[in-house]
């Protein structure tokens, strides 16, 4: 009659259960490296169970060493099997990946910390360094009112997403790009262009163009944020100052932009 008992020389054999068990990994796992020849238990019962002599379980023991030392399983058996010189290549080789993988999770985890900083922060710049990229009229404190007003939105995260993978170099970029467009913009206001000329609507899609820098802007948003540069104080002085009225200018060249577009500036919306 069939019995489940292991033969006298393999009592000290242990049954998958036990053998994973012992060696901190799952029934499954031990069925797996049976099928892929990686660690095949040396004896059955009568009725077919595997049972794992105690050099079975010394080698299960090496290779779960392996696998917490992030080595595939495709490669473990050149170091289970391998001569002495062999298999201290291999290891080496290892240790050089293993290196690598280290260098590439650190970038990961300061890229991860500029993100939370720039979630947080809006600008990765110092006060002086914001004053010298945008000027003596810029206030440090804008980014975190900013933060405090649209912090929840995915404008808002687009913006740092965008920020955090920005350097100052990059930011002295777009900063160059921004005081170009308003020397033009104030040139064009100036010269009496019309803001529903080809010059005007051009300018206004540059100006689109400068905003989807740091997050998405449709025409309709541009509409949105055009109102406040004539009905806010802050943003009405900055371009007012530039060359006087630019900021009613600047907003029916967006709206005639807008038109162009497809977008009715009367109906625009954030949304």
């Amino acid at each position: 009659m069939p019995t489940d008992r292991a033969p006298h020389h393999v009592t000290d054999a242990l049954t998958v259960g036990d053998a994973a068990r012992a060696v901190g990994v799952t029934v499954r796992t031990l069925h797996h490296w049976d099928a892929v020849g990686l660690v095949r238990p040396s004896e059955r019962t009568a009725a077919g169970y595997r049972l794992y002599s105690p050099s079975d379980v010394a080698r299960l023991r090496r290779v779960v060493a392996y696998r917490e030392l992030d080595v595939s399983l495709e490669d473990i058996p050149e170091l289970l099997d391998a001569p002495g010189d062999d298999a201290v290549d291999a290891l080496r080789r290892h240790r050089t990946l293993l290196g690598e993988r280290i260098a590439r999770m650190e970038r990961t985890a300061q890229a991860l910390d500029r993100l939370v900083e720039a979630r947080e922060r809006g600008l990765l710049l110092t006060p002086a360094e914001q004053v010298a990229l945008f000027g003596a009229t810029w206030d440090p404190a804008w980014p975190a009112e900013a933060r405090e007003r649209w912090g929840d939105t995915p404008q808002w995260a687009q913006y740092a997403e965008r920020s955090a993978d920005r350097s100052l170099d990059d930011w002295r970029d777009l900063a160059d790009g921004v005081a170009a467009l308003e020397a033009d913009l104030a040139a064009a206001c100036r010269e009496g262009a019309a803001p529903s000329s080809p010059r005007g609507i051009a300018l206004a899609e540059r100006h689109r163009a400068s905003i989807g820098a740091h997050f998405d802007c449709t025409p309709a948003r541009h509409v949105c944020l055009a109102r406040r540069f004539v009905e806010d104080d802050g943003f009405r002085a900055h371009y007012d100052g530039l060359a006087p009225g630019l900021a009613a200018w600047l907003r029916a060249a967006v709206e005639a932009n807008a038109r162009a577009h497809g977008v009715d500036p009367a109906t625009a919306s954030w949304d």
